[in-house]
């Protein structure tokens, strides 16, 4: 019989630059006696799992044109402070520079040749590859839902803004993606009676969409503002709660993008609207500009994020708040440990929902989509920061892949970590050395007793796996992070001799799909054969993988072993060369 040896143990313009040093400040004294600890695990969301509630959604712009698009709006829509004119330096509203090799066509700016050389180029949001290409980002990376930001429509802009409305519907639709309409009330002055109208002429259509978001059967709508205390936001608190009932009584589910301090009433929020948050069905307060470090994330964890999520569970209102993968050009981001510290934590805090802010936001520095990665793709002199700012070689797609690991462990297909597992550079090249998988994202058809599939990965020989007993096949997975050269795998067993001599029958497939977890969309790497295990020489078996193998998920799918009606590995090493 096999031993057990158990293991060891600014999209929106803020109020001020010192808002969110005093936010801080303020929330801890407000706080009070406010536990760090995080609401009770088994707590019930308000809602159940749907195209919201336990899903990733992204803020998605789509706002961006250029000369020569076909676009009504007929010029450099948001690249530039003058739209009549091309990007520049001296004309420009670009903080951060897409990467835009993905893009089929683009549009030659006035900014001086990159780095690398190429002419300074951007995308148009109105060319419908470009919305495609970000769609199917979106579910390459596991990004669930978009929330398209829709500002007042009545003016010089609406032809355009109601094109775009189109244009994401196709793309969610081709890619399997969800997407909703987010009303940004920002500068609406007779935004009451027009928003309703927008929505009963325009918006609701959509809405017969299979891609439109729904949460709890009803369709989802988002209003981001309100009680917002800024001048260009300064609807009473009637007008505010006429909106959002309105909206209720159409059949809507209503999210609503709410101030920072809306529990409280201060800094950010006007007073006086808690009956306005509370008639909302979800809730996501609004963090660009109020923290930029892991100190600042685990403060509001404390403070903010933990009491906001009790007194949503208290009034039946799911709570969404935002994540930030940081401003680039302020230096915030610290290659993806500032993200994934609000990942952590927001698990943690046991939110019904993350808001990503923003997908497209490049005028902020706050955008996931692909990235100039180092100076050679970011106009030469500009004084643009690409990814590498702080020293940290980081791939375009980097913060695309950290969300899509996010929202996994948001979902509970991930273990809570407060350590990155996400790579900042693409495997791809430089070549990678090393184990690819120790101490990787890993998942199994299950378990026996505590004997986990994190063993197998930890890079501790003692620790190991143990499938469910007598039942055929099991498999254990392993994710790589991104899809890389696969050349051999190595498997062991304890090297203890109480571990006698034994045969697994077994194969390795390799997937690149979003979730990894449709072993019908994994190709075969190695066929199913008999792999020994012999103590005396260490209890290691390689499986040597065809040399055009690439993969970002590698599974070991076991069929049979002659030592105990189960599988077993103590070691699951995946290599992208051959020795």
């Amino acid at each position: 019989m096999t031993p057990h040896t158990p293991p060891p143990l600014s999209r929106r313009t803020v109020i001020a630059a010192a808002l969110a040093a005093a936010s801080t400040t303020a929330a801890g004294a407000a706080a009070g006696s406010a536990s760090a600890a995080p609401a009770t695990a088994g707590a019930p969301a308000a809602s159940p799992p749907g195209d919201v509630v336990g899903k990733i959604t992204v803020g998605y712009q789509g706002w961006f044109a250029c000369s020569g698009d076909g676009a009504p709006i007929n010029g450099w829509w948001h690249w530039a402070q003058n739209w009549g004119q091309s990007p520049s330096p001296s004309n420009t509203a670009i903080v951060s520079w897409p990467d835009v090799r993905d893009y089929s066509h683009t549009y030659r700016t006035a900014y001086p040749a990159l780095g690398g050389g190429q002419p300074a180029s951007l995308f148009s949001s109105y060319d419908q590859q470009t919305v495609d290409t970000h769609f199917a980002w979106m579910r390459e990376y596991g990004i669930d839902t978009a929330a398209l930001q829709r500002f007042n429509p009545n003016g010089g802009e609406g032809a355009t803004r109601d094109a775009m409305a189109g244009k994401v519907r196709s793309a969610a639709e081709t890619y399997g993606r969800k997407f909703y309409v987010m009303y940004d009330a920002t500068g609406w002055t007779n935004m009451q009676p027009e928003m309703k109208a927008d929505w009963l002429a325009k918006m609701k259509a959509h809405t017969a969409s299979p891609a439109y978001a729904r949460q709890n059967g009803k369709p989802v709508v988002g209003i981001w503002g309100f009680g917002f205390n800024e001048a260009n936001k300064a609807w009473s608190a009637d007008v505010c709660l006429d909106v959002v009932n309105w909206f209720k009584d159409q059949g809507c589910y209503v999210m609503g993008g709410v101030p920072t301090h809306w529990r409280r009433g201060v800094e950010d929020s006007r007073p006086g609207y808690s009956e306005v948050y509370h008639a909302l069905d979800m809730l996501s307060p609004w963090m660009v500009g109020r923290i930029g470090d892991i100190a600042g994330a685990d403060n509001f964890y404390a403070n903010v994020n933990t009491p906001d999520q009790a007194d949503c569970d208290a009034h039946g209102v799911d709570y969404q708040p935002c994540v930030l993968p940081g401003d680039l050009q302020s230096g915030h981001r610290a290659h993806g440990d500032f993200m994934w510290r609000q990942f952590y934590n927001m698990k943690r805090v046991g939110v019904q929902g993350i808001y990503i802010s923003m997908f497209d936001e490049y005028n902020e520095g706050n955008q996931i989509a692909k990235t100039a990665e180092n100076a050679s793709q970011v106009p030469a002199g500009s004084g643009i920061k690409a990814l590498d700012e702080d020293g940290t070689a980081c791939s375009s797609d980097y913060y695309l892949r950290l969300t899509g690991d996010g929202g996994r462990m948001l979902k509970g297909e991930l273990a809570l970590t407060p350590v990155r597992p996400t790579r900042p550079l693409l495997v791809d090249g430089p070549q990678p050395t090393g184990d690819l998988a120790l101490r990787r994202p890993v998942t199994a058809s299950g378990q026996t007793q505590n004997y986990g599939a994190s063993n197998a990965v930890d890079g501790d020989s003692r620790s190991y796996w143990e499938s469910p007993n007598n039942a055929w096949p099991q498999w254990i997975q392993v994710d790589l992070g991104a899809v890389s050269a696969v050349r051999r795998v190595v498997l062991s067993l304890p090297p203890d001799p109480a571990w006698d001599t034994r045969t697994q029958t077994l194969s390795v497939l390799g997937g690149a799909g979003e979730s990894g977890g449709n072993e019908s969309s994994f190709t075969t790497l190695a066929t199913s054969a008999a792999v020994s295990f012999d103590p005396a020489k260490g209890n290691t078996a390689t499986v040597n993988l065809p040399a055009t193998a690439r993969a970002r998920y590698v599974r070991v799918r076991i069929t049979g072993n002659s030592g105990w009606p189960a599988g077993q590995l103590s070691g699951l090493s995946v290599y992208a060369s051959a020795d």
